[in-house]
């Protein structure tokens, strides 16, 4: 087990000059995340030679054939793995174990490194790594699209890093040398290791991610019945961006100081409603959350739903679809805002 230093930042000039210099480094899946980090890596390896060879691993789909329409060398993953020094395993969390004990752990060379983009298998023992290779995690905090943009304006992203197995004397280097290329030191990464990283990630998505999820569709509800217009609710809730300068403030002047950008009768009110909240259940089913996930319950009944063909996720699907009768009228409403105010909407990314 290697030692980690929770609260250290590395940033560009931690990096180790030429640290994959000559390295074959093979990206597997070439989804949302891994285009992104595949198109930085091979930015930066153009200009400076700074990676010896660059190949993506996928099977033959429109992710395969995007990579090929992008210039990229695509391979069979096991093919893409065998000889490649760092393999960087960029594929769904829940589908990574199948395909690691037959297509990815039997071709690794000794010495070589795998680098996850979250600690999700290594934190609950869905894969177990050969012990002759360095075990990386680079896990960005932003998806694809924003990793992408963010490396062509110069601004680098945020993201979570650390060396759960060094091997080869050199894994440090390796990671850092990844960090760079991808345009993460820029902003800069925090050293966490894989098991805080997938616990931290999942109780977020899993406790304020639900709360807000709920907060809105109820709100929604209870605004529109007591007469207010649905148009008005979503642009009060979030379409007018005001939401989005609170959590602004809260990056750039601390969580509790941004509550001075409000006016006496928010402050007053939000302070209110929170004791009384947290004089409710909320915290405590936020601690039996966080003990599902860090007991590993979680990951196992997530595996036990793909196996199963993933009945509640179809249904959780089903449920934010526009034709569903909770999500129909607030769809409706943001569609009439967007057309009042010539917003044309986002595609999801993939």
């Amino acid at each position: 087990m290697t030692a980690h230093n929770p609260g250290r930042f590395w940033r560009s000039g931690d990096a180790e000059p030429g640290a994959l210099a000559g390295e074959r480094v093979a990206v597997l899946g070439y989804g949302n995340l891994g285009r992104a980090l595949a198109l930085n890596l091979r930015d930066v390896a153009a200009r400076d030679g700074s990676i010896g060879q660059l190949v993506v691993g996928n099977v033959e789909d429109e992710y395969a054939g995007q990579a090929r329409r992008d210039g990229f060398t695509v391979l069979a993953i096991e093919e893409a793995v065998t000889g490649s020094d760092v393999v960087l395993i960029l594929l769904p969390d829940e589908v990574i174990p199948d395909l690691f004990s037959g297509s990815i752990a039997p071709h690794l060379s000794p010495g070589a490194a795998i680098l996850m983009a979250s600690g999700y298998n290594l934190a609950y023992g869905l894969v177990s790594a050969p012990q002759g290779v360095d075990v990386l995690l680079l896990a960005p905090r932003m998806g694809g699209e924003h990793v992408r943009g963010r490396f062509q304006s110069g601004e680098g992203f945020l993201a979570y890093g650390s060396v759960e197995q060094d091997a080869s004397g050199k894994a440090l280097a390796r990671l850092l040398g990844i960090a760079d290329a991808a345009g993460a030191l820029k902003a800069g990464v925090l050293e966490l290791d894989a098991r805080r990283e997938a616990d931290l990630d999942l109780f977020v998505e899993q406790t304020i991610g639900a709360v807000i999820g709920v907060t809105v569709m109820s709100a929604f509800t209870l605004g529109v019945e007591a007469g207010i217009p649905p148009e008005a609710m979503v642009l009060e809730m979030y379409m007018s961006g005001e939401m989005e300068t609170v959590f602004r403030a809260f990056r750039e002047r601390g969580f509790f100081p941004a509550s001075e950008v409000h006016g006496p009768t928010a402050m007053y009110g939000g302070f209110v409603r929170t004791m009384e909240l947290m004089l409710s259940d909320l915290p405590a089913r936020f601690r039996q959350t966080l003990e599902d996930i860090s007991s590993g319950e979680f990951a196992q009944r997530f595996q036990a739903e793909r196996e199963a063909g993933y009945p509640s996720l179809t249904q959780a699907l089903s449920m934010a679809g526009e034709q569903d009768p909770i999500a129909q009228p607030i769809a409706q409403a943001e569609a009439r805002v967007r057309s009042l105010l010539g917003i044309k909407q986002q595609e999801a990314g993939r």
